[in-house]
């Protein structure tokens, strides 16, 4: 989001990244196996913006399915194991919320964390999920995490018939650190699409997990079910990437990680 104010996504702003998520122009493909394809653009000389796309195509999981997944924050602790932590701070609209998350990184990197407005708007039988970084007072940087900066990242689910659809994750970032190079190629060839496959088995078991968790609560269809506290705009800001601090992590060697795939 490039504005100066903390706004809430229009429906203009649901296009825009449907059409960027679909647009192929401009975008190298870096990866494509199985059913994912990697695309990456290239970085501006001098910054470290991170831009990438993947694309899955989901056989066995419907578009509902798929949605109820990424949103369900409880069942994203049992699946992710990225997550150092995530939870919801508190709602702004019926389709709008703010969140932390902290993830990790490939070793030997300094672990991240991100604060979001995230917002989310069913399309027909489509969904859209996406988020942008904002600052909360309560929530400052913490000192053994580095504070990324999410300009724009989400999710487009695509139904492509009763028990299948196409996930295109796209995220367009500032990591605030100078990466090394493997870590930029390893992403896209390695870790997004690995990203998308766990997304795609934990589709598979969340019917099942769900009947035994609360299954009639879902806030994200239901907003009368929320119990998060309301947030005014006001106390929210743009997070700014320069009054980050910039980590450089340009001269970190690559490590060898245990593959903790299922």
């Amino acid at each position: 989001m490039s504005g100066q104010a903390v706004t809430i996504p229009d429906d203009r702003a649901f296009a825009s990244f449907k059409a960027e998520c679909l647009c192929e122009e401009g975008w190298s493909v870096t990866c494509n196996k199985r059913n994912t394809t990697v695309w990456v653009k290239d970085m501006e000389e001098g910054k470290s913006i991170h831009r990438i796309k993947c694309r899955m195509v989901c056989k066995d999981v419907s578009a509902e399915t798929m949605y109820d997944v990424l949103h369900d924050i409880e069942y994203r602790r049992k699946w992710d194991r990225n997550v150092i932590e995530t939870f919801d701070i508190g709602k702004l609209t019926v389709n709008a919320d703010v969140g932390y998350y902290a993830w990790k990184c490939p070793s030997p990197l300094r672990n991240r964390d991100v604060i979001t407005l995230r917002s989310w708007l069913p399309i027909g039988k489509d969904y859209i999920i996406m988020n942008y970084s904002v600052k909360h007072a309560k929530y400052p940087p913490k000192k053994d995490l580095v504070r990324a900066v999410s300009i724009q990242t989400g999710y487009m689910i695509q139904c492509q018939g009763p028990e299948q659809c196409h996930l295109t994750y796209m995220a367009h970032v500032d990591p605030r650190g100078s990466l090394p190079k493997w870590v930029v190629n390893r992403s896209s060839h390695f870790l997004a699409p690995r990203a998308m496959t766990k997304i795609n088995k934990a589709c598979l078991k969340y019917s099942e997990w769900k009947r035994r968790h609360n299954p009639g609560f879902k806030p994200w269809l239901y907003p009368e079910q929320t119990t998060l506290p309301s947030i005014p705009l006001s106390e929210l800001s743009i997070q700014r990437a320069e009054s980050l601090e910039i980590i450089d992590e340009s001269s970190l060697a690559e490590t060898q990680e245990r593959d903790d795939s299922d």
